[in-house]
């Protein structure tokens, strides 16, 4: 089908009170994984390719257009999203590339600064007709991450979205990046402050540490898109480990690849339906 714009996804999940899930993109396996939960759950996905994923294959465009690719061949909707871009130019490549949106991250920099960065690539991505996401309260686990327990304050969060004009704000609520254990505890209450002070959709980032009950309860309390990365990685990396120990001669990557994407696939699946909400 044709490539879905991000904002067509996230608008039409802010609208019916559910939420979509942004899964990352490491190699072309977990495009497809992430693509064909898509299409067995029936319902919108975002993949996500992060700055860190296009500095790894060397620059964007490889793992780029394979996923968009991926993204136009699924029964399901699906955009494609460059994640966390600290750099003016990636952003400017994706959008050449065809990416439907970006997430630009200028949280590092003082507000002020954050605020002229991000409203100068708004602007240009705007003008091309992309969708943008911004980060506010940074979200821990990066480097140069802020302490645990920062938090979004709400009316600084309203003022950002005001001076900026961004289409979705990433806020920190709690959870925090590359978490291995499903046990991060999140500021519900401050979700649903930061939901009634923006008119943008909220974006939880670091949702591998979140449990299924809290990425439910995120949702109800005003989240919209959800991020999830390690989690994904962790069933992958296990599938392979799993196939190679019981097949120490295997030579053949498709051999344990295709476990690895296969696990990967269902899980997208079972999350998305989860963020859908009841019934799904």
């Amino acid at each position: 089908m044709p490539l879905i714009s991000t904002g067509d996804i996230t608008h039409g999940a802010r609208t019916g009170a559910t939420g979509v899930g942004a899964f990352n993109v490491v190699q072309i396996e977990h495009a497809q994984a992430i693509a064909r939960g898509a299409d067995t759950a029936g319902l919108p996905v975002i993949l996500q390719v992060s700055e860190n994923t296009a500095r790894y294959h060397g620059a964007l465009e490889p793992i780029g257009l394979a996923s968009l690719a991926v993204a136009r061949a699924a029964d399901a909707p699906v955009a494609v999203h460059l994640d966390h871009a600290e750099s003016a130019g990636l952003v400017r490549e994706a959008v050449r590339l065809g990416f439907t949106s970006v997430m630009f991250d200028a949280s590092k920099l003082p507000y002020d600064d954050n605020v002229a960065a991000t409203r100068e690539i708004t602007a240009y991505c705007h003008d091309h007709g992309v969708w943008v996401e911004a980060e506010l309260g940074e979200v821990g686990g990066k480097d140069g991450a802020h302490a645990p327990g920062v938090r979004t304050d709400p009316d600084e969060a309203r003022a950002f979205v005001a001076a900026t004009a961004v289409d979705a704000l990433a806020v920190a609520v709690g959870s925090s990046h590359a978490m291995l254990t499903r046990d991060a505890a999140l500021d519900f209450a401050l979700i649903t402050r930061l939901r009634d002070a923006v008119d943008v959709p909220l974006v939880l980032h670091g949702s591998s540490g979140v449990g299924d009950t809290g990425l439910a309860e995120a949702v109800v309390a005003g989240m919209t898109k959800v991020n999830i990365s390690t989690h994904l990685n962790k069933l992958f990396t296990r599938a392979v480990r799993t196939h190679l120990d019981a097949h120490p001669d295997a030579a053949d990557p498709r051999a344990y690849l295709g476990p690895a994407r296969d696990a990967v696939a269902a899980e997208v699946a079972r999350l998305l339906r989860i963020l859908a909400g009841p019934g799904r």
